[in-house]
């Protein structure tokens, strides 16, 4: 639960898809430096995600979602407990993967973080002649 007070760029709940209403216990809270997912009432479970973990971002709404105005975002990320973080059925979702995809490059940016890609190449491979 976060005690300390923070400048959130987005602060949004999970969302029923019925008249897109907020009555579940699930949040969001999206900052230029972390995104965090509270959820639970009996049980509460707290995940970050530090943003310069962020590597894709994808955005999906189903025909109900889009008829209430919500999206769902899901961010593939580096981090181990949560691989892909999904923001489910929240409001202003394009707006949020925007802000993401832009937040994640400056955080990488700011860590001088490079992410590569594994392309198969072998170091034998590489070396012809032997």
């Amino acid at each position: 639960m976060a005690t300390e007070e923070k400048n959130y760029a987005f602060q949004e709940r999970k969302r029923v898809l019925f008249f897109g209403l907020p009555w579940t216990f699930t949040k969001y809270l999206i900052s230029d430096d972390m995104i965090t997912v509270d959820t639970g009432l009996l049980r509460v479970e707290e995940n970050d995600c530090y943003m310069y973990k962020v590597q894709d971002v994808k955005l999906a709404a189903t025909l109900i979602e889009r008829m209430f105005g919500l999206g769902t975002v899901t961010c593939y990320t580096g981090d181990v407990t949560s691989p892909q973080l999904m923001i489910v059925h929240v409001k202003h979702a394009k707006e949020i993967k925007n802000y993401i995809l832009k937040a994640s490059e400056e955080a990488r940016m700011r860590r001088r973080t490079l992410n590569t890609l594994d392309i198969g190449a072998e170091g034998d491979d590489l070396n012809p002649e032997d």
